[in-house]
């Protein structure tokens, strides 16, 4: 691997008014390699790759690209230096095809692939050049008339971009654009169609094609934000081969992500950040997830999730060919049957969207039903409750306690402009005997929730909008959890957590478990859900494709099971 840098970054700050996200960093990102950028959330990760792709501007600190200062302004300067970033959240015309987003916005040449390299190889000779077998052009984004080519070529030892004139018949030519994708398909190992129609695609695809369309741009330097979150085990496997074989190619490559087996397993390099400075940046083989963790969090912290066998399990939601259909006249659940049993955690998996949120929503109370029956078995009498059809007000006055940590915690979880008290009260006010409301025991809860979940606020009565999105998510979790339910729902319960408050909440999972509590746990870290819990359903496409045992269950079983269309009926013996 060559140790030139293709990226240095020097004493890099951004603010933003009082709040400083990025604090005279340091760093910087070697050709051939796959650097990691691991921080916790608010770390300032994605403000500095922004800052690097040209969304945001330093204010100040400088940038050097192959050794030469640049300045970056917009993502169309960072492309002319060589480097694309790949977002989380997809930039694509669905109506249109792969190939036609790849080249969108960028003037076409005209000319086929064998044309422009026939071209490139005249530019080299006129330079001095020596073109590298098997290269090919690549079309930098261009204003006017002329379009420019780009090829690495060999100037002695070193290797050397020659930007020149590409000159073509003019016009767009739809065979030269899927031309142009499946050579760089070709030479990374993508899977993909250059001719299929985005709407047609899986969420894979969709990368795949946001990645070709920056190669295709000239990119040299590709950085990728959190780039399986939304991945089956399977696509993420895929993802690293290809990754991989861009970095043999010269190519680097940096990673964003908070998952510690991705970073071990994938990157050469590892830079730490922690509250907007550079901690550390460490060779991966001679790390540990203990020391990244402590570079990450400042202190030792403990990463073990203890999960003990389930005492007495008793039945307490039966879910029976469970259908729901969502304002469009889709149905969203297909009939679902599964059981929740009371001293388990019942972990749900599954590709973003596949009916989660709408699944936990029904059980609540929250989403119409439109087929087939909740059957709740109260602990207290033995009755059997069907509740479907009932309101969430009706569920709670039953004595039925289903507390629901909801994916959107300020849409439907916490009130904004409430304090925390008042958003604790929310909870307790109708058991009020008076009509003066009783604050004292809301805010005893409050004070709790902040000291034993570490929340960061000057007091109980800070307006819960003007906490971080973490400290937020801590006042939710530790709510829903002291309202000492039968059956607890979380969604997405870690979402936003540093790695301490993520076990903190694993480990009260825990305890309810222990104290009899049904848990219903849906996670979108599979090595998690495979740690934690006793069971795990997995959902595609709105159906339970499988139920497996979490203590022998694979990432590999349940990644194909969240890739599976047809669904399978369940029951409670799995």
């Amino acid at each position: 691997m060559s140790q030139t840098n293709a990226i240095e970054l020097r004493g890099i700050t951004k603010r933003f008014g009082s709040i400083v996200a990025n604090n005279n960093v340091n760093m910087d990102a070697r050709r051939g390699e796959i650097l990691a950028i691991l921080g916790e959330n608010g770390s300032g990760k994605t403000t500095l790759m922004n800052m690097i792709s040209g969304i945001y501007f330093p204010d100040e600190g400088r940038i050097f690209i192959g050794g030469k200062e640049v300045v970056i302004k917009s993502p169309k300067d960072a492309f002319a230096h060589g480097i694309g970033m790949i977002h989380q959240h997809f930039k694509l015309v669905d109506v249109f095809t792969a190939a036609e987003n790849v080249v969108l916005g960028l003037k076409d040449s005209g000319c086929t692939p064998e044309e422009a390299v026939a071209q490139a190889e005249k530019a080299c000779r006129r330079e001095g050049l020596e073109m590298i077998p098997g290269e090919r052009v690549e079309i930098l984004p261009t204003q006017g008339k002329d379009t420019v080519g780009v090829i690495r070529a060999k100037s002695g030892e070193d290797t050397v971009r020659l930007i020149f004139g590409l000159r073509g018949r003019g016009g767009f030519s739809k065979k030269g654009a899927e031309a142009s994708v499946r050579a760089i398909c070709a030479r990374y190992g993508f899977e993909l169609d250059p001719a299929k129609k985005i709407y047609n695609m899986s969420v894979s695809e969709k990368q795949t094609v946001e990645i070709v369309k920056v190669l295709y741009r000239g990119a040299d330097i590709l950085i990728l934000d959190e780039p399986t979150a939304v991945l089956t085990p399977q696509e993420t496997e895929k993802l690293f081969g290809v990754l991989r074989r861009m970095r043999d190619d010269g190519k680097t490559i940096i990673i964003i992500t908070h998952k510690m087996h991705e970073v071990l397993s994938l990157s050469d390099r590892v830079a730490v950040l922690r509250k907007g400075e550079h901690i550390a940046t460490v060779r991966t083989a001679d790390t540990s997830e203990a020391e990244l963790t402590e570079l990450m969090v400042g202190k030792k912290v403990a990463l073990n999730i203890e999960r003990t066998l389930p005492e007495n399990p008793q039945d307490r939601l039966v879910i029976s060919h469970l259908n729901c259909v969502n304002a469009d006249g889709l149905k969203v659940l297909d009939d679902i049957n599964f059981v929740a049993r009371s001293g388990e955690i019942l972990g749900i998996a599954g590709i973003a969207g596949s009916g989660q949120r709408e699944l936990l929503e029904a059980i609540a109370g929250l989403q119409p039903i439109s087929g087939g029956t909740i059957t709740y078995n109260n602990p207290k009498n033995g009755e059997q409750v069907n509740l479907r059809d009932r309101t969430p007000l009706q569920i709670r006055e039953l004595g039925v306690r289903l507390s629901f940590v909801p994916e959107d915690r300020l849409g439907m979880g916490l009130v904004a402009h409430m304090d925390i008290t008042d958003n604790m009260m929310l909870r307790s006010y109708r058991r009020g005997k008076s009509v003066f409301v009783d604050r004292k025991k809301p805010k005893s809860l409050a004070e709790q929730i902040i000291k034993q979940l570490e929340v960061v606020t000057p007091s109980t009565s800070t307006q819960v909008g003007k906490l971080s999105g973490g400290n937020v998510q801590k006042v939710l979790v530790g709510r829903e959890i002291a309202a000492a339910p039968t059956v607890l729902m979380a969604a997405y319960p870690v979402r936003g957590l540093d790695i301490n408050s993520s076990y903190l909440i694993y480990n009260l999972l825990n305890q309810q478990k222990q104290h009899g509590v049904a848990v219903i746990f849906v996670g979108e870290d599979l090595d998690v859900l495979l740690e934690l819990c006793d069971r795990i359903l997995v959902i595609g496409s709105g159906r339970v494709t499988g139920i497996e045992d979490g203590r022998t269950a694979t990432k590999e079983q349940i990644g194909l099971l969240m890739t599976k269309t047809e669904g399978v009926h369940a029951n409670g013996d799995n």
